[in-house]
């Protein structure tokens, strides 16, 4: 498995809206990211700055790349943009950390 870390943010105003959301995430969403290999998918959010915190394992980088190019992904990221910062494409802009230490 490779692991992945990434920071977001929501809108200040937007924080139960967010939360909201995920807990009634679409199960097709759910099925297509499983399909494209992501296990242990958790988000944090950090209300004092607005971030959120992701972090997921995924079995392919590539496979993982090819999520976003998923109809239900699209419709997921137009559903969410109102709610958090994002991109002209409306993914969310976000920034990949680099892992520094790892212990099981």
């Amino acid at each position: 498995m490779i692991r992945k870390a990434f920071v977001m943010k929501v809108y200040p105003d937007k924080h139960d809206e967010y939360e909201k959301r995920h807990k009634k995430i679409w199960p097709e969403m759910v099925e297509e990211l499983k399909n494209h290999g992501a296990h242990n998918y958790s988000i944090f959010l950090d209300k004092e700055t607005n971030q959120l915190f992701a972090y997921l394992e995924i079995e392919d980088e590539e496979k993982w790349r090819k999520m976003a190019e998923t109809d239900i992904n699209q419709k997921w990221w137009t559903y969410m943009e109102n709610v958090m910062e994002t991109n002209s494409d409306k993914s969310p802009i976000s920034k990949d950390l680099k892992e520094v230490f790892h212990m099981e």
